[in-house]
């Protein structure tokens, strides 16, 4: 079941609920999904709580580590003076922050100075957007997400430090980044010994996460050397986003107090699996009964993978398959998002679906296997290092995009005895590369460009070319190592 609601905040009852508080922090989300934030004096945010407050527009103009990109974008650059943009709290998103002595936050949302609408990039701005359609024909939609993460640590004796996040940085900087030690050793998924190794983060994490109103639905090992996989408690689709997000800064925070590192990049280590960003979705209407589900088997169905699925969540599942090869830079970010999306080591790399199939691109849980209520799709071609509000805008925009149009499903299901990806007439190949994938993403008549507009197209496929050009730069210890004496 969802996560009860609190009880709605006005701002008129803001000095009441922050009456025993000296200060107030507040972060919204860039495109790479890294809260960008700040600590105010109650007075201020309580002045500005209605009406919102500059934040430099530069989040929207520099990359994760703060270069600033290669190509100027036009939210963010030198002409316009990297400008203010309005940064409005949004009350509902209120919880207090238990690693910081409970301190009061808030998510933000951006916004044009200039004409009030909502930044095209801004992430929760996007996801609200992608929304609009459903819930003017009078649905709603239901999330949940799943993150897989490696985490690592390394003994204070190798760093002559305290045990605290800063011996892993203080290690990269005197050794190779595949030395860096495993939390825990061997592939022990589902293991219920493993977790007691570190018992006392295992449950700091669980319990912090449910004080911090993102909270986990359950979570264990993964098959990996240290690699932990949680369920968030499914909910609609925008808290969903923001769990999302605030799970992964909870994670790393309350690590840090361990002296342990999570890793939520696609695939941190050669020859052993990736971290996955699993998203489920299902529509739902106005009582809260789900969409997707056919209350009488369709015996005469296409296939029998669908034979539960009703027309409405048939055209849904078209519309993301249709689109999925032209969004690939939303659900797979990064240089390195692409070398866990490949051929036979569980993750999926064609355009394909099933019931119940952990192989395709989307698995379909319904019944028999699923209960009705729990009818869903589940998109797994994301990975752990994605932003989560653009991911599940994506595959919102994109199913209800197959809504109107009545969409038929492209591709046969994906068989159960196929090896992951399935076989060449099974849907197209998924992009290889982060370059690849932009280049299909920004095309005049890229399927992005009708469900996120022309204006987020740009700007986000600007920001994947800046990686690309960085990584088209950069030497690798690779390349040193097989090239130095060689050629």
């Amino acid at each position: 079941m969802p996560q009860a609601a609190q009880p709605e905040i006005t701002v008129d009852k803001l000095p009441e609920i922050l009456k025993d508080d000296i200060s107030v922090k507040v972060a919204g989300l860039d495109v790479d999904g890294v809260l960008r934030g700040k600590l105010m004096q109650k007075k201020k945010f309580l002045s500005i709580a209605k009406e919102g407050f500059g934040f430099c527009s530069v989040i929207f103009g520099w990359d994760m580590h703060d270069q600033t990109y290669f190509k100027e974008l036009k939210i963010s650059n030198k002409e316009n003076g990297y400008r203010d943009m309005i940064a409005i709290p949004d009350l509902q998103s209120f919880r207090r922050i238990p690693w910081e002595n409970n301190i009061p936050f808030f998510l933000v949302s951006f916004f044009d100075p200039d004409n009030g609408e909502s930044i095209s990039a801004c992430p929760r701005s996007t996801l609200a957007r992608a929304l609009v359609p459903v819930e003017k024909a009078g649905y709603g939609a239901m999330a949940g997400a799943e993150y897989e993460f490696y985490n690592f640590k390394v003994p204070s004796s190798q760093t002559g430090s305290d045990q605290n996040s800063s011996a892993t940085a203080q290690f990269l900087e005197a050794n190779p980044a595949n030395s860096l030690p495993h939390l825990t050793q061997g592939m022990t998924g589902y293991s219920i010994t493993r977790p007691v190794h570190n018992q006392d983060w295992f449950y700091s994490v669980f319990n912090t996460c449910e004080e911090f109103r993102c909270g986990i639905e359950g979570w264990h090992t993964e098959s990996g050397p240290g690699v932990f996989e949680a369920a968030l408690q499914f909910d609609e689709i925008k808290e969903i986003a923001d769990r999302a997000a605030l799970f992964k800064l909870t994670v790393k925070s309350i690590s840090s107090k361990y002296g342990i590192t999570p890793c939520f990049m696609a695939k941190p280590r050669s020859g052993l699996p990736g971290n996955s960003g699993h998203m489920h979705i299902s529509i739902v209407d106005k009582s809260g009964s789900n969409m997707f589900v056919r209350e009488t088997a369709d015996e005469n169905a296409k296939w029998g993978d669908i034979k539960h699925i009703s027309d409405l969540g048939r055209h849904f599942l078209a519309g993301i398959l249709d689109g999925l090869a032209d969004v690939m830079p939303i659900v797979a970010p990064t240089v390195n998002s692409y070398k866990r999306l490949v051929e036979n080591f569980w993750a999926p790399v064609t355009v394909s679906w099933g019931h119940e199939h952990r192989a395709a691109s989307i698995r379909i849980i319904s019944p028999p296997s699923g209960s009705a209520k729990s009818t869903r799709f589940e998109v797994r071609v994301p990975g752990a290092d994605t932003n989560p509000h653009l991911v599940l805008a994506a595959i919102l925009g994109l199913g209800w995009r197959g809504v109107e149009k009545k969409l038929e499903i492209p591709v046969p299901p994906l068989g159960k005895g196929e090896d992951v990806g399935g076989a060449s007439d099974q849907g197209v190949r998924l992009a290889k590369s982060l370059k690849e994938a932009t280049a299909t993403f920004m095309a005049k008549d890229s399927v992005a460009r009708e469900v996120f507009g022309d204006e987020f197209v740009e700007h986000f496929g600007g920001s994947r070319e800046h990686e690309i050009r960085l990584w088209d730069e950069a030497v690798t210890d690779w390349e040193v190592k097989r090239y130095i004496e060689m050629v």
